[in-house]
């Protein structure tokens, strides 16, 4: 590999907090045991959040972010990697305490890894990312009200934010499950889109803002939550009787305000998503699962390829809530 290759550095001084892609040394890379060429990353709000201003995540300066990517074992020193590999990282805390994959090449913990299925390619698998990873890990837990709690089938599915990431992957898998989805959103011009990836219905996001009751009607056997604050708040109070709530955003606020009804009188269940550090043996078996699951064609009429000097460009319009779909980068362009 040449010894000179491309990132996006972020660093922060006194005054200011800084990002630029740059050319860099080999020898910058200093954690992990894997080297890996990297095809793809992608844009997730963590991400965003780190690009403005690290976002209280990244503890040493400079810093190179990225919280996913897929690629190539290029050098290994960990007896389950070699050369040629090719694999996929998502979480660890990389691209926060350890560099990430917005950089032509990454060193990571071989312990942080995937093998990538041979049934999906390296852009594939970043279309998917921490984002489809995350949404996955959802809809199986609104499965598990079926299959490890042995209730009743599940028919009727919300899910909230669903033109973001993880909210139209959801709408994608639940559908592909056999569930009703409803789909919540305030981004009416993406209806059209949301119903052909599953969507049997839709709603605007202003329905759930309201100050939300104790209990409210039950009308949902399940529930997947991408944003947190009042959305999730009358979401909770709307589902039925031993329905899950999977919750894995806070993008409208981290504040929750409920009470104990939805969970004592209807025996509701809050299932906190963390995809961060899922055992490796789960992420196996999720990824694995994707194919099945992933219409990619369908997916990819709302990806947008990127490169990192675009993505400089692209990361503040995810903040003010102006992208949908999925962003990914190319590490080649």
């Amino acid at each position: 590999m040449s010894e000179k290759f491309k990132a996006i550095i972020v660093n922060q001084t006194e005054k200011d907090f800084t990002r630029e892609v740059k050319s860099i040394d080999r020898n910058l890379l200093k954690h992990g045991d894997v080297l890996i060429k990297v095809d793809y990353s992608g844009l997730n709000y963590k991400d965003a959040l780190i690009l403005k201003n690290g976002a209280r995540l990244v503890k040493e300066f400079p810093h190179i972010p990225g919280i996913d990517f897929s690629g190539s074992v290029i050098e290994s020193d960990n007896k389950n990697y070699s050369k040629g590999d090719e694999v996929i990282l998502t979480g660890w805390r990389v691209g926060e305490i350890y560099y990430g994959g917005y950089s032509q090449f990454a060193k990571v913990n071989g312990d942080f890894l995937v093998n990538k299925p041979k049934d999906i390619t390296t852009k594939q698998s970043m279309i998917l990312g921490t984002a489809g990873f995350t949404a996955l890990m959802c809809s199986f837990a609104v499965k598990a009200k079926e299959e490890l709690l042995l209730g009743e089938k599940v028919n009727n599915v919300l899910v909230t934010g669903a033109t973001g990431g993880v909210g139209s992957i959801s709408v994608m898998v639940l559908s592909k499950l056999g569930y009703n989805v409803t789909a919540v959103t305030r981004k009416t011009e993406h209806n059209d889109y949301l119903k052909s990836i599953g969507a049997k219905t839709i709603l605007n996001s202003s329905d759930f803002e309201k100050d939300p009751r104790p209990l409210d009607k039950g009308l949902w056997d399940c529930a997947v939550d991408t944003v947190g604050g009042k959305i999730l708040s009358n979401v909770l109070s709307q589902t039925k009787d031993g329905g899950i709530v999977a919750a894995c955003g806070n993008a409208s606020d981290i504040k929750l305000n409920t009470t104990v009804m939805p969970f004592i009188i209807r025996g509701v269940k809050l299932w906190g998503i963390n995809s961060v550090s899922t055992p490796k043996k789960r992420r196996e078996f999720v990824w694995k699962e994707a194919s099945k699951l992933i219409d990619f064609e369908k997916l990819e009429q709302s990806v947008k390829t990127i490169s990192l000097e675009e993505l400089l460009s692209v990361y503040p319009k995810m903040l003010k809530g102006e992208t949908s779909g999925r962003y990914i980068i190319d590490l080649n362009k």
